[in-house]
């Protein structure tokens, strides 16, 4: 197990700096994002093998809170273990999600079953569909859980306008045009209903950001993009999935897609 978690966090500290100034602070490296788009965090230097202490944390957050970026931590419980006790000296709130891998074993398959008219497919930049794909995930962690909900295609209408406004919609279409990321959705009738990504580098690659429409729940759909987003990693090459799954309940839904727990991955920030 300590050979898989050693490649995860080799993968973690490659995937920012395609996109990112890596600053160093001893036991920890800041990543701070170049230009616009979601904002980096944290995480234990690789080349280090000492202590980390209360100060080293407080020394990030006061340059993250210069830079005005969120003042956010993440790494592996298992392998960096003192990290968890300096945060939260420092005043930081800890948050832990199931660290999980594919089983190498597991099949892909996912699709069967689904509503009819609806279809599961890698959405490319020029898709109709990808303002929806990359917007609904937002609507879905705004109303967290499994549980059917309340929000649905006027919610989703709205984040698109909004994401299509601010440019994300056009800067994931361009992570997807480079091959930085990949981006799978259940599309009906042209909208996205789930969808979520892989982000490959080298051979392994991790999904993030799967989320169904609140009002859509309860139909396979996440396990269907899930399917989808393995295949299409599977397919070029990639040996090593994995994902942080935002609870236990949701990790035991992705053990039903092959997935098994390695780990933990702690998210630490101001309460």
């Amino acid at each position: 197990m300590g050979g898989l978690l050693e490649l995860l966090e080799d993968y973690y500290d490659a995937v920012p700096r395609g996109t990112a100034r890596a600053e160093d602070f001893g036991p920890l490296t800041l990543f701070v994002r170049e230009g616009e788009g979601w904002p980096y965090y944290a995480r234990p230097a690789r080349s280090w093998r000492g202590p980390v202490t209360a100060a080293d944390v407080r020394r990030v957050r006061d340059r993250q809170r210069e830079l005005g970026v969120p003042e956010s931590f993440e790494w592996v419980a298992e392998t960096t273990p003192a990290l968890r006790a300096a945060v939260t000296e420092a005043g930081l709130t800890v948050c832990e999600h199931p660290l999980m891998a594919l089983d190498p074993a597991a099949g892909t398959e996912g699709t069967d079953g689904l509503p009819e008219g609806l279809s599961v497919r890698v959405v490319g930049p020029g898709d109709p569909a990808l303002p929806s794909a990359v917007a609904v995930p937002n609507v879905a962690f705004s109303e967290p859980g499994p549980a059917v909900g309340g929000a649905g295609p006027a919610e989703l209408a709205a984040t698109v306008r909004k994401l299509s406004a601010d440019g994300s919609v056009d800067r994931l279409a361009a992570r997807v045009e480079a091959g930085l990321t990949v981006l799978a959705a259940a599309v009906r009738d042209g909208t996205a209903l789930c969808a979520g990504q892989h982000q490959p580098v080298g051979d392994v690659t991790e999904l993030v950001g799967i989320g169904t429409l609140p009002t859509a729940r309860r139909q396979g759909l996440g396990l269907a993009v899930t399917a989808a987003l393995v295949a299409d990693a599977r397919s070029r090459g990639v040996r090593t999935v994995f994902l942080s799954a935002g609870d236990e309940v949701t990790g035991r839904v992705y053990g039903r897609a092959g997935f098994r727990r390695v780990g933990t991955a702690l998210i630490a920030g101001p309460g």
